[in-house]
């Protein structure tokens, strides 16, 4: 039987955040196998991501708030042997897809680790983190859904989605850090958020995602798809907006950097870019 501090940490809700990525490269696949399409999104999203969260929780055994969750309960010794079964899980079921995709799972779920564990601890430095986060959870998660969703099983993927796809991660991440610092700082990780501070926070993160956007904006308009940039960019027109409007409030207060304005950010970002590659992926039927 799960014990409820199990469930919680697991926090598979936060999968939703990072759906994006998978929603972006199915978009731009040619021809969808749609039976390993579907695998690809539960192995991902019901097993590595929780399993991820979950090794995460039990090393760090926080006591504040974490993404997704204002009141995280302490892991039990159970919770890290039901995230070695997910990985388990998670490797076993990649192998039909191809064995190239098992492996990219594989290496995610061993750098993950490598993320949080206390030998590595890859967390406290902060460019090395915030670059590991980005290429995982950006270029490689959009390189292991395009290959193992096509029906091809291509090698090659095109390159410029795969950027796009870290920049729109890193566009973001720090934000998911603002509130954590003092916690980041009692446990000795020097995240890239608590290096910038809360200003440079939003700097930083609206720069990199104003070259995601150029980047989005060069990438549809080089293929003549310029009707589905102006979609896209509709359904993530409020993201800017809240943005905007946070980084205001925090100018003036910084304890605005707070854990549900972080997370109201993160629901509006998730929401609107799911939202605006859910389009794209619904108006191919009708091309």
């Amino acid at each position: 039987m799960l014990k409820a501090s199990t469930i919680q940490l697991l926090r598979f809700h936060f999968s939703f955040f990072l759906l994006p990525v998978y929603l972006f490269a199915l978009s731009g696949v040619p021809v969808i196998d749609w039976p390993d399409a579907i695998l690809v999104f539960l192995i991902l999203h019901l097993l590595v991501y929780p399993a991820s969260n979950g090794y995460n929780s039990y090393i760090d055994r926080d006591e504040e708030s974490i993404g997704g969750i204002k009141s995280p309960m302490q892991p039990t010794k159970q919770l890290f042997y039901v995230t070695i079964a997910m990985d388990i899980a998670a490797v076993l079921l990649s192998l039909p897809v191809s064995i190239y995709f098992s492996a990219g799972i594989l290496a995610y779920i061993l750098v993950s680790r490598a993320y949080s564990n206390r030998n590595i601890r890859l967390k406290k430095y902060p460019f090395v983190g915030y670059l590991t986060v980005i290429i995982f959870q950006g270029a490689v998660t959009y390189w292991l859904v395009y290959h193992g969703s096509s029906a091809g099983k291509p090698i090659d993927v095109p390159g410029l989605p795969v950027i796009i796809s870290s920049l729109l991660i890193g566009g973001f991440y720090p934000l998911t850090q603002i509130y954590q610092h003092e916690a980041d700082r009692r446990d000795q990780v020097r995240s890239l958020s608590y290096m910038l501070g809360y200003r440079g926070t939003f700097i930083f993160c609206a720069l990199v995602y104003t070259v995601a956007m150029l980047l989005l904006f060069y990438y549809f308009f080089s293929q003549s798809q310029q009707l589905k940039f102006l979609l896209l960019a509709t359904c993530m027109s409020p993201i800017p907006v809240y943005f905007f409007i946070w980084s205001a409030r925090v100018w003036k207060d910084e304890k605005q950097a707070n854990f549900s304005n972080t997370m109201r950010m993160n629901i509006i970002a998730s929401v609107c870019t799911n939202t605006g590659f859910m389009v794209l992926i619904t108006g191919r039927a009708f091309e």
